[in-house]
């Protein structure tokens, strides 16, 4: 009978009463799971993943001392085989990018749903027991070894390399990729995800060893396969080129694989750099679809490559326009406008990210200012690299945040243009007793004065003018019964500074003279 690996998991938090409630809310061996132990704060915690072999930390972010997101630093530097599941009551942007940037494999948000959480644990407990099925003790070793050098783990604590490796005459590093992977993920299961990840790597061994070249391969992602390439004796470029060349021919699946691949070197000392310099070539497939990446592309796009800045700013208030207005065509043709820039200028799917994160909270922070509280901080759906791993997939992410917005806005609001007419009228209260113009009150709110002239009039009824000469002259009527000033006196005070048109402006109001308004209703 085959050995079904039990799954050790260590939960954390500083308050004992939530660890006990995370323990024994959930049975956990139903799901192969056996808790461990329960820590208190992240050193702690660290002391018994060293102590035992820990495959699944479940843990606070905010706690004394070291929080989770330093305890999932050193794991990762110390343990990157440990899985880390990261439960946060604080929904800020940068707590959810931090813990992405540590590998982090899942972020919930507390109260905790526990249908979630026992998904979460779940998901990793099929993906540990496929691995460790997958491999004998010695491969098992190398791809452990593999593992370390992909998360850059510091060479003074990784472990040996595997005795299998170390007499190779030239090695090189290959990552591979599928093209279009969230059109994928999101028509298959998890079960036909993990099935296509065996077909995946019996493809790369079996078109390898046809050469004569060993291999081990790990998965560091859902859609991402380094591959150590093993041979003893040098080989030339060329050669090099259409043995992998031919390997991605020989994918038998629909998406397309493709790959970055290292110059060749000798010794393993250097296997971590390089595993960062392969994963950085990856993004560079968008450009032309090339099939077969290497340092030598990567130089010759570099240098043919002037790219210009994006301005956020002015999309982010062109964005904030379309979004006042209801716009869907307009936000369309915006985001479109946009990828068309990106293409033009040859970005890089690294590029085009960090446009989108930009945008993302500058939108936000807009949106915020202008009266939308409704609004998390920052990106809802972050975007992966390894998943939105072409143009069109990054724009669907935004173009779906944007109308997401557009969404909220509209439900939000009386009307359409509600919120941002109340803040103008809260703007125009404290200031229309000096001489204000309505392209200032537009330049506060951020929006175009014609745009601000349209929906002002929509929603009040009134233009700019006509508002601030009621309130004008309304303050200018209690001015008159309450004080001794002059007419022309209180005319200045309320932002006339032209006596003969105020007194016109209040008999078109009142269908009298300041004067004679001041005597009978003084009178009575």
């Amino acid at each position: 009978m085959q050995h079904v690996k039990t799954v050790k998991m260590l939960i954390v938090d500083d308050e004992p009463v939530i660890c006990q409630g995370l323990h024994y809310t959930i049975d956990w061996a139903d799901y192969g799971v056996e808790v461990v132990a329960e820590a208190y704060d992240g050193n702690e915690a660290l002391q018994v993943v060293q102590e035992h072999e820990i495959d699944l930390v479940l843990t606070d972010i905010r706690m004394e001392g070291m929080d989770g997101l330093q305890l999932a630093k050193e794991l990762k530097l110390r343990h990157p085989q440990v899985r880390v599941i990261m439960i946060s009551g604080y929904e800020e942007f940068e707590y959810a990018r931090q813990a992405i940037k540590l590998d982090v494999t899942d972020y919930l948000l507390k109260p905790v749903d526990i249908d979630e959480l026992v998904a979460a644990v779940t998901g990793i407990v099929e993906d540990i027991r496929n691995q460790d099925t997958r491999v004998d003790g010695s491969s098992k070793n190398a791809e452990l070894w593999l593992s370390e050098m992909a998360a850059h783990y510091e060479t003074s604590l990784a472990k040996a390399v595997p005795g299998d490796l170390v007499n190779g005459a030239e090695y090189k590093l290959m990552a591979t990729q599928l093209e279009k992977f969230s059109n994928l993920a999101a028509s298959v299961s998890e079960q036909d995800l993990t099935m296509l990840q065996h077909v995946w790597i019996r493809t790369v061994r079996e078109s390898l060893e046809t050469s004569g070249i060993r291999q081990v391969s790990v998965f560091v992602h859902k859609n991402l396969l380094l591959t150590l390439l093993v041979t003893d004796q040098p080989r030339p470029k060329r050669q090099w080129d259409e043995i992998l060349q031919a390997m991605l021919d020989a994918w038998p699946e629909e998406h397309r694989l493709y790959g970055a691949v290292s110059d060749a070197y000798a010794s393993l000392d250097q296997t971590a750099d390089i595993c960062s310099e392969v994963r950085a070539l990856l993004p560079y497939y968008a450009l032309e679809q090339r099939p077969l990446l290497d340092r030598e592309y990567k130089t010759e796009v570099d240098n043919g490559r002037a790219k210009h800045d994006f301005d956020s700013a002015d999309m982010v208030s062109k964005l904030s326009v379309a979004l006042f207005k209801q716009d869907a065509d307009m936000l369309e043709e915006l985001i479109d406008g946009m990828f068309r820039f990106f293409r033009d200028q040859r970005y890089l799917l690294t590029d085009m990210v960090n446009v989108c994160d930009e945008l993302s909270i500058m939108l936000r922070q807009r949106l915020r200012q202008s009266g939308l509280t409704q609004l998390e901080h920052g990106l809802e759906r972050t975007i992966d690299l390894e998943v939105f791993n072409h143009p069109d997939a990054i724009r669907l992410a935004i173009s779906t945040e944007v109308f997401d917005l557009l969404q909220l806005i509209d439900r939000v609001g009386i009307d359409r243009s509600f919120w941002i007419i109340e803040k103008a009228k809260k703007y125009m209260a404290d200031h229309y007793l000096s001489d204000l113009k309505a392209s200032e009150v537009a330049a506060y709110l951020k929006i175009t004065p014609s745009y601000f002239s349209n929906i002002f009039k929509q929603s009040t009824g009134k233009s700019f003018s006509e508002y601030m000469n009621e309130l004008r002259i309304n303050e200018a009527r209690k001015l008159l019964l309450t004080t001794q000033d002059k007419v022309f006196e209180i005319a200045d005070r309320v932002g006339y500074k032209e006596y003969k048109y105020f007194v016109s402006v209040f008999k078109l109001y009142t269908g009298m003279t300041p004067k004679k308004y001041r005597v009978l209703n003084i009178k009575e």
